[in-house]
């Protein structure tokens, strides 16, 4: 029986491999150490649109619940990639039901906005594909330009399942999408802001005292930052030197090294080891 199959006979969530499964890059990327460091990419990419952050800054809780709304942001992509298709679409009923909520004036441009805009849901769309396209590829993955190209593929159908239309097929339109969108963007107080919190979180007194929290979390925080395409890190004031790129992709492998050697149920979650036992039973 096909994979396709499997997930949808009966709806049974114990052979629903979801909307990728296990032969798709989309399971490779991301269940890779490297994809940590491309989701913290995104963010700090994601905070150069005026728009994303204005909705952010006005309506979310990052300010003031920084880790459960970082744990809520990766647990949806993981969700979306790993889980059945049932918590796939749960997942993306909930996020469309918030965009419907979401939208003000932006204190930067003065403009109105609105989460469920289609341009900028294909922004965060893009910074998140790009950043594990990023990672994957200077990390020491092993995958080839054309399985990079099929994971940018693969990922159309996440970004349909939130009603994100026309986005990057392939590579080299994800790299034409931010030529494009290049001139929109801006390091504003509010990105700024941001970008200080995701690289400083709040931590309570004891952690930072009793454990290496706060260095391990910085040493990733920076090496995310360092991913940034130039351009960004200019925007950020931070361009680097022209050492950094190389440095960058130097950490990283490091990086991915000594986390392959943590014991799986440490390297993945829940969601993740439930989709390898899946789909384990599914190949039995």
């Amino acid at each position: 029986m096909s994979e396709r199959s499997e997930r949808t006979v009966g709806h049974r969530s114990d052979t629903d491999l979801g909307y990728f499964g296990p032969q798709s890059v989309t399971w490779q990327v991301l269940a890779d150490p490297t994809a940590n460091i491309g989701g913290m990419r995104a963010l700090f990419l994601q905070a150069l649109h005026p728009h994303a952050m204005a909705g952010v800054h006005q309506h979310s809780d990052f300010r003031t619940a920084f880790w459960p709304r970082l744990q809520r942001t990766a647990q949806y992509v993981t969700t979306v990639a790993f889980g059945t298709t049932e918590q796939a679409d749960a997942a993306a009923a909930r996020v469309r039901a918030i965009h419907e909520r979401v939208h003000g004036v932006d204190p930067v441009t003065g403009a109105q906005y609105a989460a469920g805009d289609p341009e900028l849901l294909r922004w965060v769309h893009a910074t998140e594909v790009d950043s594990f396209v990023d990672a994957a590829r200077r990390g020491g993955t092993g995958l080839d330009a054309g399985q990079l190209d099929a994971f940018v593929a693969e990922q159309v159908r996440a970004a349909e399942l939130i009603g994100v239309p026309d986005v990057p097929r392939d590579c080299a339109a994800l790299a034409a999408y931010f030529d494009r969108v290049r001139p929109e963007l801006r390091s504003s107080p509010i990105a700024r802001t941001a970008a200080l919190r995701l690289a400083v979180p709040p931590m309570p007194l004891w952690v930072q005292l009793a454990t290496p929290a706060r260095p391990l979390w910085s040493s990733l925080a920076g090496l995310a930052f360092a991913l940034l395409p130039a351009w960004a890190r200019r925007l950020y004031g931070l361009p680097g030197l022209p050492t950094t790129d190389l440095a960058a992709t130097v950490a990283l492998r490091t990086f991915q090294t000594a986390a392959l050697r943590l014991p799986e149920n440490w390297r993945k979650g829940p969601t993740v080891r439930e989709a390898l036992e899946r789909a384990a039973s599914v190949a039995a």
